[in-house]
């Protein structure tokens, strides 16, 4: 069985996200996707929150799954069999960043790391600029689905 993961902390997940979870669901039996728990960031949505919107996102593809990790990223695969960690590129400054950790990771434990180029659509997008943006009243609704357009609607009318 061929299994792959995507990590990130998907605060929220982005359309820019989805997309490169659902080609490597094209690709791998499995696609695990892994949210990273950062105890000393205080995120705008809770962990079990976001887990849940990417359930919510991702049930059509069927051969995802999702859950929580803190630590290494090697040590989420070790565990769990996982060979591959599929990540998205926007930019040639995430390739510096990520080359660095792929290295370290296959230097670690083994662990391959695919890179994907993400759909030019999305090459600017973040989930810090979509928090950005939504704060502002500025419209999100074409950088994420619709469940966490809903979500992040409700949350920024709270503060």
């Amino acid at each position: 069985m061929r299994r792959a993961v995507c990590p990130g902390s998907f605060d929220p997940i982005t359309n820019g996200h989805l997309d490169i979870i659902s080609r490597a669901s094209a690709l791998y039996d499995v696609v695990h996707v892994a949210v990273m728990i950062n105890q000393s960031k205080q995120g705008l949505f809770a962990i079990e929150e976001r887990i849940e919107l990417i359930r919510e996102v991702t049930a059509e593809f069927g051969n995802v799954e999702v859950e929580s990790f803190h630590g290494l990223l090697v040590d989420f695969c070790k565990e769990r069999d996982i060979p591959a960690i599929v990540k998205g590129l926007r930019a040639v400054s995430d390739f510096d960043y990520e080359l660095q950790m792929a290295q370290m990771n296959n230097g670690l434990t083994g662990v391959e790391t695919l890179f994907v180029p993400t759909n030019p659509t999305y090459s600017f997008l973040s989930s810090s600029l979509v928090k950005e943006v939504a704060k502002w009243g500025g419209d999100v609704s074409h950088l994420v689905p619709a469940p966490v357009l809903r979500a992040l609607g409700e949350r920024l009318t709270q503060d």
